[in-house]
């Protein structure tokens, strides 16, 4: 199937040989080329979309290295033959009207569960922290108190540290954004920078459309607003239906389009920047903001990273959040938010909630990445969670059913997996906190109560020989609940 004429763009053969390589990647995953079948050849591609015949060679090299296409003497490119590739999750059917926010008591459990090494966390929203690259800023925290001396037990800006602050401009560059450190606001986290950003553009009442599942955090952060919400289905490969979000512009008032475009939490999916365009065409059609969740955005697995939606703002209604607790540490608490048109009423709702954001941790991280230790460590932490994706996608083909279907992650560490029709995610998770073992429901992600035979699991961390044995127990007892429903 040949590619649109125009959709490769960029300067310079890098920008142009990773864009090709992304487009074929994505209608691969979509399942416009299937396995086995032969890919365009290199001089059509070549002609198609004006590039020299070396950049094409160079795309196509690169998903060779990914292991999604294979050469052929003399005969061009296959798509690689991958063994044992579960469906996709459905999408689930449309909500016609705003909904009020119900799931807050599994979350509590989830989140004010105490730290035990008796108990294998497959379900928080953990990176891998015990990895030597985050040694220096471990190093840095620790001797804070003797090099910065009392300023470092201060107060900072309440903007945030400036170092901080341009080292978070230049780092934003890669994702297509050209923006002055005096834009950026430093938060206790993303969650501060999504809450500062919806109370900043909506008022009680008022209607955001989220994808669906979509990140529990934001949820409850909409609720505690008192935001209604309309879930709109999401793609597991290409994201939210623009489609049916179009529907419901032409209904209903929408305020805001929440969205987590690049490595979503919690399908995986990395949105094609035609589809980002078709977005900000409709934000600016039917007047909306867009909220912009960009934590995991840098631990794409391909570089370099997608661009961001923020990267096409012309008006400063698209609002791009960001954190460093997914990619370094979630203990930090340091993310940020480039507010655009809104940012001093953002600027002021973070004055009256918290105030500045911890002044020795945003020294320590400003001085990691100024030493170029942060790339360092995104690059080691890429490779680690592309092979433990497909260490833990092998042991669910070894473990399960094949009826169950699960996500095709492109970054980030985790998985969606859609359990038969009948088995109930609460249910399961019962029987393995009962073994020590945890995962996250798949109810969370809705602010309907959707997923019930939905789970998501974090493989992010060291998988061992316990993770494989817990792996297989889940396997089992999904097994055993799916005989039982039909039994009944």
């Amino acid at each position: 199937m040949p590619l649109r004429t125009g959709q490769v763009s960029g300067e310079g053969s890098v920008a142009k040989y990773s864009e090709l390589a992304r487009l074929l990647r994505s209608r691969i995953e979509m399942g416009m080329y299937q396995a086995g079948q032969r890919l365009p050849s290199v001089r059509m591609l070549s002609a198609e979309h004006g590039v020299s015949l070396g950049t094409v060679q160079q795309a196509y090299r690169l998903l060779e290295e990914e292991g999604l296409a294979s050469p052929a003497p003399k005969s061009g490119h296959f798509v690689t033959r991958r063994q044992n590739l579960h469906l996709l999750p459905t999408m689930r059917a449309i909500e016609k009207n705003p909904l009020d926010i119900l799931e807050w008591d599994e979350i509590y459990k989830v989140t004010t569960s105490t730290p035990d090494e008796r108990v294998l966390q497959l379900g928080r929203g953990m990176p891998h922290v015990d990895t030597p690259t985050l040694k220096p800023l471990m190093k840095s925290l620790s001797h804070e108190a003797k090099r910065w001396q009392k300023d470092g037990l201060n107060y900072e800006n309440i903007k945030g540290n400036l170092e901080l602050r341009t080292q978070v401009s230049r780092l934003i560059i890669d994702s297509g954004c050209l923006v002055d450190p005096e834009e950026i606001i430093i938060t206790t986290g993303c969650q501060e920078a999504l809450m500062c950003s919806i109370r900043a553009i909506c008022s009680q009442g008022d209607i955001v459309v989220v994808e669906s599942p979509s990140f529990h955090g934001a949820i409850q952060t909409l609720k505690v607003c008192g935001i209604k919400v309309i879930e709109v289905p999401t793609h597991p490969l290409t994201g939210i239906c623009l489609e049916s979000l179009e529907l419901i512009a032409q209904r209903w008032p929408i305020r805001a389009v929440l969205v987590n475009p690049n490595c979503n939490n919690p399908l995986g999916y990395v949105m094609p920047d035609e589809r980002k365009e078709t977005l900000v065409e409709l934000s600016r059609t039917f007047g909306f903001f867009i909220i912009e969740d960009d934590t995991y955005g840098d631990l794409t697995y391909p570089y370099p990273r997608p661009k961001t939606i923020k990267s096409l703002d012309t008006e400063g209604k698209i609002i791009l959040c960001g954190s460093f607790s997914k990619t370094l540490a979630p203990g930090l608490r340091v993310g940020w938010v480039v507010p655009g048109k809104i940012y001093d009423k953002v600027l002021h709702i973070k004055y009256t909630s918290s105030g500045a954001t911890a002044t020795a941790n945003q020294r320590a991280i400003a001085e990691f990445m100024g030493k170029g230790l942060y790339q360092i460590h995104l690059r080691r932490m890429r490779a680690n969670y592309k092979a433990n994706r497909e260490l833990m996608t092998s042991w669910i083909s070894k473990y399960f059913n094949p009826s169950i279907r699960i996500s095709r992650p492109q970054g980030g560490y985790f998985l969606w997996m859609e359990l038969p029709d009948g088995v109930s995610a609460y249910e399961l998770s019962d029987y393995l906190m009962q073994h020590n073992i945890q995962i996250a429901t798949g109810k969370i992600f809705s602010s309907s109560g959707k997923y019930e035979n939905c789970i998501r699991i974090n493989y992010g961390g060291a998988l061992d020989e316990r993770v494989e044995e817990a792996i297989k127990m889940i396997g089992k007892r999904v097994l055993d609940l799916s005989v039982s429903n039909m039994l009944r």
